[in-house]
């Protein structure tokens, strides 16, 4: 398991649709595979699903990405999961790397 986390600054909306765009436009393999929106009265936040082929693991990851606004301000938490061959302990997590690798220019584009 691999995990990115940082507050960050800009609009919501754009700041969203460049992370999700990075993602699919960056591994042939990548599908956004559910989301959920929430808007309340001073907050927003938006959990997005996303799963890619890793041919690295030889098998398939997911990343969560979950953008939260309050108040002006923004926090994401991308996290990273199922790279791993074994049974009984992690291995080989490079899948899980490589993808949260496909955001980090643009977290670091907006971080506060």
């Amino acid at each position: 398991m691999a995990k990115l986390e940082a507050q960050l600054h800009g609009n919501f909306d754009e700041v969203l649709d460049e992370i999700s765009s990075a993602i699919l436009n960056r591994s042939a393999t990548a599908s956004l595979e559910e989301k959920s929106d929430f808007a309340g009265l001073n907050a927003r936040c938006a959990v997005r699903v996303y799963e890619r082929y890793s041919y690295t693991g030889q098998n398939r990851v997911s990343m969560n990405v979950t953008l939260f606004e309050t108040e002006g301000r923004l926090f994401v938490s991308a996290v990273t999961s199922g790279g791993s061959q074994a049974m009984l302990f992690k291995i080989n997590t490079f899948g899980e790397e490589a993808f949260l690798d496909l955001i980090r220019d643009v977290i670091d584009k907006y971080r506060a």
